[in-house]
């Protein structure tokens, strides 16, 4: 396993999620160094074939699984400034995916450790030959990163393998998530390649093919919730069905992934006035009859 190259100056590494390379004339810039037992040696080893030094490493989102390795890579870490404290915080990252600190080895990708943010950066900004791009939805501070034809686009999107093995994107904000999709088909339709951190490498009409497939699991999750919240259901309820609408088997990790997914989906109806909440043995949301 080694380097694929997408253009004169940008590389990927493979995993899930991948490590993009970028190439500067005094050094190399990491993109999501990801997470792993070995991965930062296998990181450090890519770099010297390239023959250049690490300047720095930048994320495309705090998510532990994303910058992990960073500890051991000794070049500053950049985020986006709606990602500081996520990366920072190994108890914001947990909060963000549990809603409180997480039984221990529960989630999974969980580090206990601190993650040092050496700099952060803002959507529209250029840093290390790098044009960020705003894309989110998935998290708060999603970035992604153009570099001449190829979009390093972290978690703003995914491969269908995932999609078919959890069920619903991971999201904290359902218009945020469509939206960065359409700045996404915008970029396909342009010629660009796009790089998800979790599936495969796309352009043109198989870009446009995954981009339409997470768009229409999102929307199909909304339209069924719609359906299942004909009777009151809690959060957990309301995840479980669709899960089983989706055929996708339940686990306790999964279930604890898609919880967050489906809470953006409650906001999202109870936003736009057409579920309300109401208390049946607990906390439970329905469909609106007025």
């Amino acid at each position: 396993m080694g380097l694929r190259k997408l253009g004169d100056d940008f590389y990927i590494y493979p995993g899930s999620p991948s490590t993009g390379f970028k190439v500067l004339e005094d050094g190399l810039v990491l993109i999501d160094p990801a997470h792993g037992k070995g991965r930062h040696k296998d990181l450090l080893r890519e770099a010297r074939k390239l023959e250049k030094p690490l300047l720095a490493q930048v994320a495309t989102h705090g998510h532990a699984d994303h910058i992990a390795v960073s500890r051991k890579i000794d070049v500053p870490l950049y985020t986006h400034r709606f990602e500081f404290s996520i990366a920072e915080s190994p108890l914001a990252r947990e909060v963000l995916t549990f809603g409180s600190r997480a039984p221990e080895g529960f989630l999974a990708y969980s580090i206990p450790d601190e993650v040092r943010v050496h700099g952060i950066f803002e959507w529209g900004d250029r840093l290390f030959g790098l044009e960020v791009v705003g894309l989110p939805g998935h998290s708060p501070g999603m970035s992604g990163f153009l570099s001449d034809g190829v979009i390093y686009a972290g978690d703003s999107f995914f491969g269908e393998r995932l999609l078919e093995t959890v069920g619903l994107p991971y999201l904290l904000d359902v218009g945020a998530f469509l939206d960065s999709l359409k700045v996404l088909e915008e970029l396909a339709l342009s010629g660009v390649t796009l790089v998800p951190s979790h599936g495969p490498v796309v352009s043109g009409e198989e870009a446009l093919s995954l981009i339409s497939a997470n768009g229409e699991r999102v929307t199909v999750s909304i339209s069924l919730s719609k359906e299942l919240l004909r009777k009151p259901l809690s959060v957990d309820e309301l995840a479980l069905a669709l899960m089983k609408a989706l055929s996708v088997e339940p686990s306790p990790k999964k279930l604890a992934l898609n919880l967050v997914p489906v809470r953006a989906i409650i906001a999202h109806l109870y936003n736009l006035g057409e579920i309300k909440a109401v208390v049946e043995n607990g906390l439970k949301w329905v469909a609106r009859r007025d």
